[in-house]
């Protein structure tokens, strides 16, 4: 994301000093009636290659128009610092804190344009007072005490709130047009943004649980950018005295679509991986029914890697993301496979391959219930051969 300049940091420091401290400046003008010639306009950035990027981007745009003002800045609740310590852990238990920031429009669009993303502008049909309400608001907010937030993808994000912020200074309410024919999950609307980036899907179906595959509402599905614009487009404001104007006055394009640079991910899809793991697993399988011998090497191989697969989801149950903390990929890719390891290794007489049926049978059946990572059902076939040339050689 766009990161803060001193100068713009002076920039928003001489907007406040202007537009949100009226009684300084009261013997000058009125604050109210000098939102006559200010805009507020929700930003929607089109997707692109970086990973972060995939879903789009949303902003909200406060342009001065008096004659002779420059002020013209993007408030953008997307910052955050990759080198954080410890990012990657506490995002997996949806722990990450991001913070509203504010950069100077022109060089917010630059760097969309660098990157291919087009720029859309919904200009604010807002009364002067709302304009007021909302400087207000973005003002609070941006003090260094409220600007850092505790993010959540689906239902707190730079989409989210911006969406609210308008809603919160609106004088009487925001009618929005219903689409009872599009109630998408979570899932089906990712899948939407990464369908070109194979692993960034498996390893979304991997963290994601039973939560992600039910129907949405249209403000949970205006997590996306995209959706949101959509929304706003097709919105109203029912006034407290009861007329009706749109929310959108006029829309525009400062930014159109470019050229982008398509990043390949590794040439091999985790089908294709798990396919060489199930042919692996054939040959090997093949090598023991001929010897009427169980390779312990093959089976601690397999054993570890869906362990540790498992003990990531294990931890994802405690994660504060909603739609994490019932997995039924559970079932299958625990870590109960490392508990009995060190037996497999020492040939010892165990009920692990037992266990590992039910396990299989149940994980399933769950696949009923939800959506299960590309690739997890060939896992299951790979883990049930080897139950069953174990049971064929100890009989």
């Amino acid at each position: 994301m766009i990161a803060h300049t001193h100068y713009l940091r002076m920039l928003l420091t001489g907007m406040i000093s202007i537009m949100f401290m009226p009684q300084a400046k009261a013997q000058q003008y009125d604050a109210v009636s000098y939102m006559d010639s200010v805009e507020f306009s929700l930003i929607t950035c089109s997707p692109h290659e970086e990973i972060y990027s995939l879903y789009g981007h949303s902003a909200l745009r406060m342009h001065d128009l008096h004659q002779g003002k420059e002020e013209d800045a993007v408030f953008n609740w997307g910052i955050f610092n990759f080198n954080k310590p410890y990012f990657v852990l506490r995002f997996i238990f949806g722990l990450t804190d991001y913070e509203l920031g504010v950069a100077g429009f022109p060089g917010f669009c630059e760097y969309y344009r660098r990157w291919g993303s087009s720029v859309t502008e919904q200009v604010l049909n807002l009364t002067s007072e709302e304009k007021y309400r909302l400087s207000q608001a973005l003002e609070t907010n941006y003090r260094p005490e409220n600007r850092v937030y505790r993010y959540n993808y689906f239902y707190d994000n730079c989409s989210t709130r911006p969406r609210d912020m308008i809603e919160r200074c609106i004088d009487g309410e925001v009618v929005y047009e219903p689409h009872d024919d599009y109630t998408p999950s979570f899932r089906e609307m990712i899948y939407e943004k990464t369908s070109h980036h194979p692993w960034v899907v498996f390893g979304n179906d991997m963290l994601l649980g039973v939560r992600a595959d039910l129907k949405t509402t249209r403000q949970e599905q205006e997590f996306l950018p995209e959706n949101l614009l959509y929304d706003i487009d097709h919105a109203r404001i029912k006034g407290a005295d009861g007329s009706w104007r749109p929310l959108v006055k006029t829309r525009n394009i400062p930014v159109t679509p470019g050229v982008q640079v398509i990043e390949h991910d590794f040439p091999l899809t985790p089908t294709h991986c798990a396919v060489i793991l199930l042919m692996v697993s054939l040959t090997i399988l093949l090598w023991e029914w001929r010897r009427r011998k169980t390779c312990k090497y093959w089976d601690a191989s397999i054993m570890l890697l869906v362990g540790l697969a498992g003990c990531v989801l294990f931890v994802m149950l405690f994660s504060q993301h909603p739609t994490t903390s019932t997995n039924l990929q559970l079932l299958l890719v625990n870590p109960v496979h490392l508990f009995y390891l060190p037996a497999v290794l020492r040939r010892r007489k165990t009920h692990y391959w037992y266990v590992l049926l039910a396990m299989v049978c149940l994980f399933l059946i769950g696949g009923i219930f939800q959506h299960y990572a590309e690739g997890l059902l060939i896992l299951a076939l790979c883990l049930l051969l080897r139950f069953w040339i174990h049971l064929k050689n100890e009989k």
